[in-house]
């Protein structure tokens, strides 16, 4: 004779995990009166009789149906004939798919989904009866329930369900993985993935997948049955990366993934060797150029100078560009230039190549004077007063870093073809003796050039009246570029003043505020054109009009 079953926590789990494929856990509550079963445990009820009618007799948690009484009461208190069993569960199939359900008997046995029944061995037998039903489960919580009944003679009962996991079978994906999120620390540089446990039966585990800011997820995830993950391999390079979870099951089926989850690494990464130092003496200073850093995280670079033999004891220069001038290098001494890339985070590159330079001395012919400049679309023109003794002339430009040789000519002016666009450009000129010495350069000039896709002209200008003038104070108005123009490169303002401010025809400046004092009192109107870098012109501003008071 057995008893009703009594299962442990530790039986309950080992016998769950048995049913579940490995991958879930359950632990039987203790009987009670008011019994609570947590799923997939079932609720197993105790009946004195075969139609389930009337309060149970006992109720308590059973974690796999495969009882046999033999000829004996199940339970104190209920007969050893026309007793009744009843196991429920309502459990969560996740992404649900084929299923099979299995039960055998003597005497009846019924299983129940939520409600429709799918299996009947409803009869008083002596001998065992089974049957096997595959049938396809709907993702989501459903309920289970089986109900047994004896009549007479011995009393034995099996049920089991099992997820179907051939591959030819199962084509449902598992559910994607929930609460899915990421920590870092910068103090070991390793991230660490959590996840909340799948809900599927065939579960086989997870794949976890990395990938670089604007790249794809490789094709090699790291694979784990935890619902944790702890990489310990990234990069201390400043880049973000992106994991995601996706869950796989016995048949191979993979889930959508995880919403990405994204990590910033800290930087500790150095920015390779500066390549390709080069430097020159020129009487406008020590010009260096070297190869720019292919990382795209260099901030800055440090060019350290030294006269031979010394040290350099004020520290580097800061440069921007891949290219810079030593103007305080003393003529006819040579210096040592070394440079060093620096990273947004303060890494530092090793040391390039040490190059030497030596700054002549000025010939001792005059600087080139009257530097005068012409933009176009395609080109900026330099041009400078030209002696009758003239020689050859060394042209400079400069950008944002040193200064580069861009040409030689024997005349007065230079075309520029290859000037970059969309930003100031610095020229200066030297004339050079027939003994390869340079004279000093010339004053410097600058060139502001429009990007080559802003083929229209200016906005026309916003005017504002500071002053209306007085006895005291001049009239005084401010013109502001136009709407979308705010960040423009302007030449100038063309003025056109007229009435008691006095006819003046234009006038032309260069900033955007003129001021003068009106001849007599009376009505003035006041108008303005921007005029960009090319000399094109803008709409005419609206009149600002006024009556001057002196």
């Amino acid at each position: 004779m057995n008893p009703a079953r009594s299962t442990t926590a530790a039986a309950a789990t080992a016998v769950v995990l048995a049913t579940a494929g490995g991958l879930l856990t359950a632990t039987a509550a203790p009987a009670s009166a008011a019994t609570t079963c947590t799923s997939p445990v079932f609720t197993r009820q105790f009946f004195a009789n075969t139609t389930f009618s009337g309060t149970p007799k006992k109720t308590d948690c059973d974690s796999v149906i495969d009882q046999n009484w033999g000829t004996g009461a199940p339970a104190s208190g209920l007969p050893t004939n026309y007793f009744g069993v009843r196991w429920s569960v309502t459990r969560d199939f996740g992404s649900g798919g084929p299923f099979t359900l299995s039960a055998s008997g003597l005497d009846g046995i019924r299983v129940y989904l939520d409600g429709t029944r799918k299996i009947d061995l409803w009869k008083n037998t002596s001998t065992t009866v089974s049957k096997t039903v595959n049938l396809t489960i709907p993702s989501g919580k459903h309920t289970l329930r089986i109900d047994y009944a004896n009549w007479t003679g011995s009393a034995k009962v099996k049920f089991a369900y099992t997820p179907r996991t051939s591959a030819t079978v199962d084509t449902v994906k598992p559910l994607a993985p929930t609460g899915a999120s990421v920590s870092y620390d910068p103090a070991t540089g390793t991230a660490k993935l959590t996840w909340a446990k799948n809900k599927e039966m065939d579960l086989a585990g997870y794949r976890v997948y990395r990938r670089l800011k604007g790249q794809g997820f490789g094709s090699t995830p790291v694979t784990t049955t935890a619902t944790t993950y702890t990489d310990t391999t990234l990069p201390v390079t400043g880049d973000t990366y992106y994991y995601e979870v996706r869950a796989y099951d016995k048949a191979g089926n993979i889930s959508t993934g995880t919403a990405d989850q994204p990590v910033t690494t800290v930087d500790r990464t150095s920015p390779e060797q500066v390549t390709g130092l080069t430097a020159k003496g020129t009487t406008a200073g020590n010009t260096l150029t070297w190869q720019a850093s292919a990382a795209t995280d260099v901030h800055h670079y440090e060019v350290w100078a030294a006269p031979d033999g010394q040290q350099d004891t004020d520290g580097p220069d800061i440069v921007l560009a891949a290219s810079y001038t030593d103007g305080r290098a003393e003529a006819g001494t040579g210096y040592t230039y070394k440079v060093h890339a620096v990273d947004g985070a303060g890494n530092v590159s090793p040391v390039s190549a040490p190059v030497t330079a030596t700054r002549p001395a000025p010939s001792g012919a005059p600087a080139p004077t009257g530097l005068t400049t012409a933009v176009y679309d395609d080109r900026t023109e330099i041009h400078w007063d030209l002696p009758e003794d003239s020689g050859q002339y060394n042209v400079y430009r400069r950008t944002d870093g040193g200064w580069t040789a861009i040409g030689s000519v024997r005349g007065g002016g230079w075309e520029d073809r290859v000037a970059p666009a969309g930003k100031a450009s610095y020229y200066v000129v030297a004339v050079e003796s027939g003994t390869g010495a340079e004279s000093a350069p010339s004053a410097e000039i600058t060139v502001d050039r429009l990007t080559p896709a802003s083929q229209i002209g200016p906005a026309a200008p916003r005017l504002t009246l500071v002053s209306a003038g007085g006895t005291r104070f001049p009239i005084q108005i401010t013109a502001k570029p136009g709407a979308g123009d705010e960040g423009r490169l302007l030449k100038g303002y063309s003025w056109e003043i007229s009435g008691a401010c006095g006819v003046s025809g234009t006038r032309l400046s260069t900033t955007g505020t003129i001021e003068w004092t009106p001849p007599y009192n009376g009505p003035c109107m006041a108008t303005v054109f921007a005029v960009d870098a090319y000399g094109r012109m803008s709409q005419q501003s609206a009149s600002l009009e006024f009556m001057v008071n002196r």
